[in-house]
């Protein structure tokens, strides 16, 4: 079930309604309701795979009892490696099989020996990568002892699939999100207002900005060699707005409908084109998988502790297994090495943790001509590695990128957008992502783009911005396009 679809705007109400009005004297009972509904929202792609995620849910709530009745290191360690050999077991083979197998082909090949990989017809479950780390996560946490085992079997499967961040984040940890699910909720109306204007916030960047740009983006890296070196520099560029449009808009619409039950996510997005390095784009950008990774990957191999040579090879190891959980492609793994080659002048330069807490031109209108050029900077890195995340193969992006830095980026893309054929479409959504940008700098300090003060204000304003997005959202509908992160 898609967010920016009818049935959602069905569905959603109608668990709200039931959820607060019919179910609201019992806790237990409520978290049933978000049980079932989560189920019927995941059960919608296909039921079949309700099982594979319910059996997930099983393990890691009995190893969880397990954890917590064995005092011998050995027995925890091997009920935890049991917990994550399940779950890396589940994600390796619908997700990764064929990769290997045609890696392992590849590399007989090149030894001399060709093979005929078997390919499995695999349907890879949305969702998986994200609630196997969420339920991963309970795990090690109990296995730290930061965190008492669930012992009630309803509420920790409604925590592993709470349908607004179910099949594309935030990856909640559980000892954040679990605890909510044993606390008495009261309906506060100004966090459901508050919710309600971040899912139209992120509604607008899905269907306004994300899906617009998908059209040109489509089209330039379907054709790149019939364009010029300008127009696939304004494509790269597109797509940089468009998986963000994409990502952060299904975060903002997951946080604002969890926020409609009394549940509080994590934030995922903090306006990561406004960083002024590669570190700062890290803290700001998918924050719930970077900070999962820090915690239980980078840090454990020894994180910045250990001598020069080692932290380098965590950094590495840390951005190429970012990569490689995007995507069962040799592409993702070139994209997570080339952000740590981005990152590692930082570090040994000891500015890795220069802007950790504040935000660019903080109290000011404007930015300064240092920071213009820093968030610039950044920006270009980040779109130039987007190429690698969206080509189909490091060839296609080495291509597309010769092509780029060719004497035809001097030339005017006009020609090439013309024969698109979408008329005064690309007019439109210039000057609406001009506007975007405006209100997300102006916003920066918030947690959305449409986080008002209702005291300071004024009503007319707010509702005029309210029913700008919807009428942008109508008029600006067209193909919808799934959201990029449920292929992850």
């Amino acid at each position: 079930m898609l967010f920016n679809s009818i049935e959602f705007l069905i569905f959603l109400p109608l668990v709200f309604i039931l959820y607060w009005f019919v179910f609201n004297k019992d806790i237990k009972v409520q978290n049933l309701w978000l049980l079932v509904a989560s189920y019927i929202f995941y059960g919608w792609w296909d039921y079949r795979f309700l099982s594979l995620i319910a059996f997930s849910s099983l393990v890691d709530f009995l190893i969880g009892l397990q954890l917590n009745r064995r005092n011998k290191p050995l027995q925890r360690k091997a009920l935890l490696f049991a917990s994550i050999a399940v779950n890396i077991g589940f994600l390796g083979f619908f997700k990764y099989y064929n990769f290997f197998a045609e890696s392992f082909a590849d590399a007989f090949t090149l030894l001399g020996r060709p093979m005929d990989p078997d390919r499995l017809s695999i349907v890879l479950p949305v969702g998986i990568s994200f609630y196997t780390f969420q339920t991963m996560s309970y795990t090690i946490d109990v296995y730290r002892k930061k965190l008492a085992p669930s012992t009630d079997p309803v509420s920790f499967f409604a925590y592993v699939s709470f349908f607004p961040q179910l099949v594309a984040g935030p990856i909640e940890r559980a000892t954040h999100l679990l605890p909510q699910f044993f606390k008495m909720r009261e309906f506060e109306l100004g966090k459901a207002n508050d919710g309600m204007r971040q899912i139209l916030w992120g509604l607008f960047k899905k269907i306004v900005i994300a899906d617009n740009c998908a059209i040109y983006v489509n089209d330039i890296f379907s054709n790149y060699g019939d364009y010029s070196g300008s127009t696939l520099f304004l494509g790269a560029v597109l797509f940089a707005l468009q998986i963000y449009g994409d990502f952060s808009g299904y975060s903002d619409i997951a946080i604002g409908s969890a926020r409609l039950f009394g549940f509080e996510l994590r934030k995922n997005f903090a306006f990561p084109y406004f960083s002024r390095d590669i570190a700062e784009f890290w803290r700001r950008w998918h924050i719930s998988l970077s900070t999962w990774f820090r915690d239980y990957v980078y840090i454990p191999l020894g994180g910045s502790q250990e001598n020069k040579i080692k932290t380098i090879r965590n950094i590495f190891i840390i951005f190429i297994v970012s990569g490689f959980w995007h995507g069962a492609n040799w592409t993702f793994i070139f994209w997570g090495a080339l952000h740590a080659a981005f990152y590692l002048p930082l570090l040994l330069t000891r500015n890795n943790r220069k802007y950790t807490s504040d935000t660019v031109a903080s109290g000011r209108l404007l930015p300064s001509a240092k920071e213009v050029f820093q968030m610039g900077t950044t920006f270009m890195l980040t779109s130039l590695a987007w190429i690698f995340f969206r080509a189909d193969s490091i060839s296609m992006a080495l291509d597309y990128l010769s092509i780029i830095f060719s004497a035809s980026l001097l030339e005017l893309p006009v020609k090439d957008f013309w024969t698109m054929n979408t008329g005064n479409h690309l007019i439109y959504l210039f000057f609406l992502i001009i506007g975007f940008v405006l209100v997300e700098w102006l916003q920066r300090e918030k947690n959305h783009g449409l986080e008002f003060d209702v005291s300071r204000v004024p009503k007319v304003v707010r509702w005029s911005a309210y029913y700008a997005v919807i009428i942008f959202c109508f008029l600006m509908n067209g193909v919808q396009q799934e959201f990029i992160y449920f292929q992850f």
